[in-house]
């Protein structure tokens, strides 16, 4: 056998293979070979085929592709505005109800044509591939109408020669300006005109049922919707307030649900029970000042723990998933186990694609070959405990090396 392209010799491979030992399904002095956008080889360096292209991964770990299962990378405009203020003691919620917030995002992306929206998109996510992410979720949501919520998903499906992309719907974000003494309406809309623009763009569709945004009763219309259209569900839970929108939505059958800062018991049994993943979103908690999800509960209840950057332009402006797994630790107290498996394999479970985020027969050809920082051990704990200070060497997606 001859691979065409070779990734040899990494003093730790971390395949998160669940048919193998090892919390993280860990090799060691191990090489991975593709061939025809497959998976040809993972094992010992020793025994390793011959390769048209080989990566040498002497002092580096080798991981599956990221996976990033919550953004929000599709926006235009700015809030930095916004940013000061909340630093001056702002209160997000009240922000959103006086016009700040999601509705001044709305603003700037309405007045963005297509390929503004495209080439802004584009470019972050070309940076999350850079930090070796290899599959991106992007949800669309600062349209709030059924002509720029297609343009964001749009925008979105334009980056999938960049990395895989999983595009969600979100029309029901929050309720903008022009429909803000009529709900009733606005929901119409979602339900029909968005929906009907947007389904056949999206692979799931996504709701924000809190303060300022949306009730119980109206986010279940929502996720019914767009599970006759044929998408799957997921939502933002739990977040400012507690409504029940995380067991409501695992009874469901949502594939995650998301944030859960305000979960209780009941949510979380819900979520135990149909095997709903919970997508841990530590940069909002942290630029919102926010207490942390009940990490150990939901860990004692055997709920699927994901992480993800939520990259948004005002709650979490994160555009780097290592960043979100190091907060997930330090301010969640998520393991470093948990943290690498919930930007891998957990986190492809989070978006219904059980072929991503590990490596082995049968999987996604995807690898990211990263050096700790200057003076670390070659172990996953020091690519999670520095900030900035790994590197990211060479990223393969589909079998290729694409950085």
């Amino acid at each position: 056998m001859r691979a065409e392209l070779l990734v040899h010799q990494l003093p730790l491979l971390c395949t998160l293979d669940p048919a193998r030992d090892g919390a993280l399904g860990e090799l060691r002095e191990a090489s991975v070979g593709f061939s025809g956008g497959r998976v040809v080889y993972v094992g010992d360096a020793a025994h390793a085929p011959d390769a048209d292209e080989i990566i040498d991964g002497q002092g580096a770990i080798g991981l599956p592709g990221l996976v990033d299962c919550h953004t929000h990378a599709a926006w235009a405009g700015s809030r930095a505005d916004e940013f000061q203020q909340r630093l001056a003691g702002a209160d997000y919620s009240a922000i959103l109800e006086a016009g700040g917030g999601i509705l001044s995002t709305v603003r700037a992306t309405r007045a963005a044509g297509l390929d503004q929206l495209i080439a802004l998109t584009r470019a972050r996510v070309s940076g999350m591939r850079a930090h070796g992410v290899t599959t991106v979720e992007i949800k669309s949501g600062y349209g709030l109408d059924p002509t720029t919520e297609r343009l964001l998903l749009m925008a979105a499906q334009s980056c999938n020669d960049l990395v895989t992309v999983v595009p969600t719907f979100l029309g029901a974000h929050t309720v903008p300006a022009e429909f803000r003494g009529d709900r009733e309406a606005y929901l119409a809309q979602v339900l029909g005109p968005q929906l009907a623009a947007c389904a056949p763009l999206a692979e799931a569709i996504d709701v924000y049922c809190d303060r300022g945004a949306f009730t119980l009763d109206e986010a279940l219309a929502v996720l019914s919707a767009g599970r006759a259209h044929g998408l799957r569900l997921k939502a933002h839970a739990e977040q400012v307030t507690h409504t029940g929108i995380a067991g409501a939505a695992a009874r469901m059958g949502a594939l995650s649900v998301d944030h859960l800062e305000h979960i209780d018991g009941d949510g979380i049994e819900s979520m135990a029970e149909h095997g709903t993943v919970a997508v841990m979103l530590p940069g909002a908690q942290l630029y919102l000042r926010d207490p942390a999800p009940p990490v150990e509960s939901l860990r004692e209840a055997g709920v699927p723990l994901a992480v993800a950057s939520d990259l948004n332009p005002g709650t979490s402006p994160v555009h780097d998933l290592w960043t979100a797994a190091t907060l997930a630790c330090v301010c969640q107290r998520l393991t470093v186990t948990e943290a690498i498996a919930g930007i891998t394999r957990v986190a492809a479970r989070a978006l219904g694609h059980l072929e991503l985020g590990w490596l082995g027969p049968g999987s996604a050809a995807d690898l990211v070959v990263v050096r700790p920082a200057p003076g670390e051990p070659t172990e996953v704990a020091s690519l999670v405990q520095h900030l900035g200070g790994r590197r990211v060497e060479a990223v393969v997606r589909g079998g290729r090396r694409v950085v």
